[in-house]
Parts: C-alpha cells; sequence; structure tokens
C-alpha cells in the first residue's frame, strides 16, 4: 500500500498548495491514502468546516488536527458530523468528535488512523498518549482488524515522539510526528517494523517564523513586548510529507522517505514511486 502523509497545513497559501498539487500526486504516484494535517488551515489557527470539505475533495481521506483543533469555534459542532475528520484522541471523555477511526483505502485495504497530542511542553493535563494508543490498538490490532495502523503523533519534544513509536514499534505500521512545522531528517523504519518521521514539516511559506509571518514574532523575541496580531506568511508554499510503503501482507512498513515539493526547500521524491 501506498500511503502519503502531509504535514499541518498554514494558511490559504499551504491549503492552496495542498489543494492544487494533491491530485496530481494521487494521479501520478498511484497513492492509496493520504492523510493531510489541518490544524493550522484558517489563518493559521484552526480549521473550518469548508476548508475541511474542500480538502476531502482535493483527494485525502482523513484531515487531522492537534492543539489548535477548536480555534475556530465552528469545528465544535461538525467534529461529530464527519468521519474524517480526527482530533487528538486523548482529550477527556465527552469531547466532539472521534480521535480515531478505520477507513478503506483506494486498494481495499483497512487503515485505521489515530490522532494522538504529546503532553511534554503542551498540554499536560491531557490523559496519558501511550494509555490512548494502547487502547487504540487493543481494540484494532494490526493484521486482525486492520491491515495498516498510523498515527499521527501531534507534540513538541522529539523524546516523546520517538518513544511513543517504540512503544508501538511492530503494531503500528507508521508514526509520523506533526506541530513543530520543521521538517527532520530521521525517516526510518524501526527494529519491529514501524516507519517514523519525528516531524513531517509544513505545507506553507517557510520564509516565515514557522509559517507566520516574520515581523510579529521577531519582534517579540527583542522586545518580549506584542506589538499585533501573528498573521500568515502569504508567500510561495512549500509541500512537505511523507511516503510510506506499507506490506500487504505484514501491514508492517517497507519503505519511508520524505517529499517536498517548492521553492523554499530542496525538492526531493520518494524514490520508490519513480
Amino acid at each position: 500500500m501506498r500511503l502519503l502523509f502531509l504535514g499541518d497545513m498554514v494558511g490559504r497559501t499551504g491549503r492552496t498548495a495542498v489543494w492544487d498539487r494533491l491530485p496530481g500526486l494521487i494521479r501520478d504516484f498511484k497513492l492509496d491514502f493520504v492523510i493531510v494535517n489541518g490544524e493550522n488551515a484558517a489563518g493559521g489557527f484552526g480549521i473550518t468546516e469548508e476548508i475541511f470539505l474542500q480538502t476531502l475533495n482535493a483527494g485525502a481521506d482523513v484531515v487531522t488536527t492537534g492543539n489548535h483543533v477548536w480555534d475556530q469555534r465552528e469545528a465544535l459542532v461538525f467534529a461529530d458530523r464527519h468521519e474524517q475528520f480526527l482530533r487528538p484522541a486523548n482529550y477527556p471523555a465527552g469531547t466532539p468528535g472521534r480521535g480515531s477511526n478505520l477507513y478503506i483505502a483506494r486498494n481495499g485495504a483497512r487503515v485505521m488512523v489515530a490522532n494522538v497530542m504529546g503532553r511534554v511542553f503542551m498540554h499536560p493535563d491531557l490523559d496519558d498518549p501511550f494509555s490512548a494508543g494502547e487502547a487504540i490498538l487493543e481494540a484494532c490490532p494490526l493484521g486482525d482488524v486492520a491491515d495498516a495502523v498510523v498515527f499521527d503523533f501531534h507534540a513538541e519534544a522529539t523524546s516523546e515522539k520517538l518513544c511513543f513509536a517504540h512503544f508501538v514499534d511492530g503494531r503500528a505500521s507508521f508514526v509520523v510526528g506533526t506541530h513543530t512545522h520543521v521538517p527532520t531528517a530521521d525517516a526510518q523504519i524501526l527494529n519491529g517494523g514501524t516507519a517514523y518521521m519525528s516531524d513531517s514539516g509544513m505545507c506553507g511559506d517557510y520564509d516565515s517564523s514557522i509559517g507566520m509571518d516574520k515581523e510579529e514574532p521577531l519582534s517579540r523575541f527583542l522586545s518580549r513586548i506584542p506589538k499585533g496580531r501573528f498573521e500568515v506568511a502569504s508567500g510561495p508554499a512549500t509541500i512537505c510529507g511523507v511516503g510510506v510503503e506499507i506490506s500487504d501482507r505484514t501491514g508492517l512498513a517497507e519503505k519511508i522517505a520524505p517529499l517536498r515539493i517548492g521553492p523554499r526547500l530542496s525538492e526531493t521524491f520518494p524514490d520508490f514511486w519513480s
């Protein structure tokens, strides 16, 4: 199975770049399943239902989120309506929406996708992400209920992301980190067969401060005084993500490589898709 994960869409420039390029990527690389993180898609903070639906129309099978999931208040309403919309699974019981779900890929494979959020340097009041991941795997084990299992681990600390990946190694197909908006160089397959990358990067303008116009965050670092709101950078976007080949027989990863398309970073495509 060929799976593509695209990192956090940031603002208009990020989401329109994804919408423009994703149909061609699905066609040219014969992708079976696509996951997009959309938590920064609406002005850098949250996602609207319209943006969510347009992302599905472009070819995404699932849209994941993170700590900004409720920044657009309408998400509290539409989260329950759409099975392809995921919020972090380790929010308290009773939170709108769902944190994981089972989907059918274009090749007929059953794909469990889960969205989990870290606690280190973020939200220590959340439920334990490791326990949440364990519960998801117990309910939908790889090779039994699911043909592939993917975790979007939305977190600040790379140590927490990597330890979670080791925790589920051999029981999940792919663990990918989101949230820092900077693509990492550690795409690998762990000893048990789980593909891993600490952060997929963002889909947005990299001539920025993690997707935001440089002026305000730079001013705050220099003076410690807010002078205005953070505004999304509006230059040409670079699309960042990860491609994974998953065995149809075992559900474990066989290959992993980054994907980058755009003017700012060096472009690269998974060579096993050429």
